[in-house]
């Protein structure tokens, strides 16, 4: 048998290839959209990609399973639990499966046994693996999606807060007790591997090692510990981060099945050109992937800065519209990265590419934007002279405030700009200033003209001993 494990850094998510090297066929579990790794790790190891199957209706990325489908002709293994509204609407067009509880299937020599897992979301299930190319075996161990990470659970509130399903978190926390309790007979000596590491929204604590076994998390994970249900509902739901609002979007998008990476058009590669960009402005949105500190000291008017950094494709689901066309000002070598980032979930949109260069061509008066040092404010801020905008995530506000700081999460100014003023210089703030920098960004390409990025965020606020508010 061969398991190869795959992480996307960027989405914190992980996806298995799972192979009977006997029979020299194998199964994807929880793949990415972007399927080439895949087949190449297949193609090197001897064997042929016949199945895909995935835990559940993924929210935070866009699955790889129609893909596979599509491209290898694939049997595809789906859940059947969770009831009418949970049903995967473009099974009927590929050769396909749909999974109960307590079934089994195989891949060669290789037996999964599905496991219903309700509680992040209706239809999860778990997949049990047991290698039969030994006799008398035992299952080795556990798929579990985002059912059961290392040090955290799945969380069970985003049907309500990002699917706007009413009433459904506690519902689905109830779901997720009696889920565990099934988890906890497992033996002891079972591996686990989970959907996500630490840095996914699917859970508050995820542990950043990438593989654990049922006897660790029994003993370790804080959600293993509850015996109460009213209790473990409680703490389940309390401290969970926001939710992205692009998560919704993923849902949809899973449901229907993502559309063919082959038949996204290729974007058009425009020269530096100021009457292009002013088209672009007008059609869409115009993105600018430099890090923070090229664009602050100059950019286009009215584009927006998402570097390409980590949490690229996250800012991105939070922060573009999926209805608008998107353009993007990048290093010709960098689109291909770009593309990859944004076509993971979903933004498959983008329409033109532009390399500036160092802007010789354009005949354009550049903007810039002034990064402050704490000390530079420390006394306009208590005087009010300055509109501060948090925009931090809400657990992170336990830290402390700058005093008279109004709170709006990065990934929600967009919606609350109509609250803020425009006759007051805007200072934007976040713990370290780039996540800040992305709002000064947002704020400058709607209009506000007088906005400041607080250099260190917070943490050097702080260690510079200025005064905090709790």
């Amino acid at each position: 048998m061969l398991l190869k494990y795959f992480y996307d850094e960027k989405l914190a998510q992980a996806s298995y290839l799972v192979g009977c090297q006997a029979t020299g066929e194998a199964i994807v579990i929880d793949p990415a959209r972007h399927i080439e790794p895949y087949v190449q790790a297949a193609k090197a190891n001897g064997l042929k990609i016949v199945a895909a199957t995935e835990t559940h209706i993924h929210a935070d990325f866009l699955s790889g399973v129609r893909e596979i489908g599509e491209r290898l002709g694939a049997t595809l293994y789906l859940s059947d639990e969770g009831g009418p509204d949970w049903k995967y609407q473009y099974a009927a067009q590929y050769e396909h499966r749909l999974l109960r509880d307590g079934e089994t299937f195989r891949i060669g020599h290789l037996t999964f046994e599905v496991l219903h897992t309700p509680g992040h979301t209706p239809e999860h299930i778990a997949l049990l693996l047991t290698d039969r190319g030994w006799p008398d075996t035992e299952p080795m161990g556990i798929f579990t999606g985002d059912f059961v990470f290392v040090g955290d659970i799945g969380r069970p509130d985003l049907l309500e807060k990002a699917a706007n399903v009413s009433g459904s978190a506690d519902e689905m926390a109830r779901k997720m007790f009696h889920s565990l309790q099934r988890f906890k007979q497992l033996p002891d000596y079972l591996q686990v591997w989970p959907g996500h590491g630490a840095g996914s929204a699917c859970g508050k604590a995820i542990g950043a090692v990438q593989s654990s076994t049922v006897g660790y998390e029994k003993r370790t994970n804080w959600a293993l510990q509850h015996e109460r249900e009213e209790e473990f509902v409680q703490q389940l739901l309390q401290g969970q981060p926001e939710p992205p609002t692009y998560f919704a979007m993923m849902k949809h998008l899973n449901k229907v099945g993502p559309q063919p990476l082959q038949a996204i058009a290729a974007p058009v590669q425009a020269e530096a050109s100021i009457g292009v960009l002013e088209e672009w402005k007008q059609q869409g949105v115009v993105i600018d992937v430099r890090p923070a500190e090229a664009f602050a000291q100059k950019h286009v008017p009215g584009t927006i800065n998402l570097p390409c950094d980590k949490s690229f494709p996250t800012w991105a689901g939070w922060l573009l519209d999926y209805e608008r066309p998107i353009f993007v000002l990048a290093e010709r070598q960098l689109v291909p990265a770009v593309l990859h980032d944004l076509q993971s979930i979903g933004l498959d949109q983008v329409k033109g590419t532009m390399e500036l260069g160092r802007g010789e061509k354009l005949a354009v008066a550049f903007e810039q934007y002034q990064e402050v040092t704490p000390e530079a404010v420390e006394e306009q801020v208590p005087a009010g002279e300055l509109y501060v905008i948090d925009v931090r995530y809400e657990k992170e506000l336990a830290e402390g405030q700058i005093p008279g700081a109004k709170h709006i999460m990065l990934g929600y100014l967009p919606q609350r700009m109509q609250d803020l003023p425009r006759d007051k210089p805007i200072l934007v703030q976040c713990k370290s200033g780039r996540r800040s920098a992305i709002g000064v960004s947002l704020l400058k390409a709607n209009g506000f003209l007088q906005v400041q990025n607080l250099s260190g965020g917070f943490d050097e606020w702080r260690r510079r001993g200025l005064p905090v508010t709790r």
